[in-house]
């Protein structure tokens, strides 16, 4: 293969849930040991078919909405009941 993108365009769902199972562990399915360097380009690889293959939400490092639930509620003061501080 001549070049990363058409390495990640060669990735089956077989593939893709091998190396996952594989960065998850830190190794390979008979037991090698990944190097720092393999974690890497297979993290990498992960995320680039995620991208074209899996809606956002299912996608490594997915954090869903960033907005505070409790947004329009004020918080309480818990260390200090008059509210104000000595």
């Amino acid at each position: 293969m001549s070049s990363f993108l058409e390495m990640i365009e060669n990735i089956t769902p077989e593939i893709y849930e091998s190396l996952k199972l594989a960065v998850e562990i830190g190794k390979w399915s008979d037991g090698r040991k990944l190097t720092q360097e393999q974690k890497e380009l297979s993290l990498q690889a992960l995320i680039a078919w995620e991208i074209k293959n899996l809606p956002e939400d299912q996608r490594i490092g997915y954090m869903g909405s960033q907005e505070c639930g409790s947004k329009s509620e004020p918080v309480p003061n818990l260390l200090f009941s008059s509210g104000t501080v000595h």
